[in-house]
């Protein structure tokens, strides 16, 4: 099937996808801080490590990742799917993703940090964030 956008069109409507301060980021924020947990989301420890964690919680020596299960290939979720058109390019793309992240993992790992990565479908329901909210003290402290 064809883009029902022209290339101009599908561009600046790629370009307005954000990359920090999305929903499911700004609805975990929220549930941490509900939950008595402090962090940074613009320190500068967030800049500095690899992979720039979006949240990172100095007292637990914690980093969180919040990925959208399509940028990030989120496997055997029902809400990640390869585009039909340029499939190639997309697998590369998300493979790059992947890779990236992994590096970012590691690195952060060797340096001491604790890492949690949260995906995109835990944040979607009242019944997916309930569950979320009873782990992630587990997930933090680690």
């Amino acid at each position: 099937m064809a883009d029902v956008f022209t290339p101009e069109k599908r561009s600046e409507v790629m370009a307005r996808i954000r990359g920090r301060d999305t929903k499911p980021e700004i609805v975990l924020r929220s549930m941490l801080h509900r939950l008595g947990y402090r962090f940074t989301v613009n320190g500068p420890k967030n800049r500095s490590l690899p992979g720039k964690p979006d949240l990172v919680l100095p007292k637990y020596g914690t980093v969180v990742f919040v990925h959208g299960c399509f940028w990030h290939g989120h496997e055997n979720c029902p809400h990640f799917r390869l585009p039909k058109s340029r499939r190639a390019r997309w697998r590369k793309k998300i493979g790059g993703n992947k890779a990236r992240d992994l590096r970012s993992e590691n690195a952060l790992r060797d340096a001491g940090w604790h890492v949690v990565t949260i995906w995109e479908c835990a944040l979607r329901t009242k019944r997916d964030m309930a569950w979320l909210e009873k782990r992630l003290p587990g997930l933090i402290v680690g």
